[in-house]
């Protein structure tokens, strides 16, 4: 099978989320953004979790639906916050793993 072109493949940003380690688990995030933006929200936005800690989490999604993703973390009631986004992967990690 030939692989895509650039054009046709789909961008992603990737997130850097911090939090309380009760609330950093990756089902409560899918809860978070679920509960906010539906089933049809979170199948566009595709997130994957790239890595966990005990502090933070790297997520990528789709571009277009990074607006809705990040106003999914404004509403929620839980400690959850977007420190930082990047369309490159190691412009997000953090310092020590």
């Amino acid at each position: 099978m030939k692989a895509l072109k650039p054009s046709h493949r789909e961008k992603k940003r990737y997130l850097l989320i911090k939090g309380k380690a009760v609330d950093l688990n990756s089902k409560i995030i899918e809860k978070e953004i679920l509960r906010f933006i539906g089933i049809l929200g979170y199948s566009k936005a595709s997130p994957m979790f790239i890595k966990t800690t005990k502090t933070s989490i790297i997520m990528s999604i789709n571009r277009q639906a990074l607006v809705e993703v990040r106003a999914a973390f404004a509403a929620s009631s839980s400690s959850l916050r977007i420190e930082k986004v990047s369309g490159v992967v190691g412009k997000v990690k953090w310092e020590r793993l």
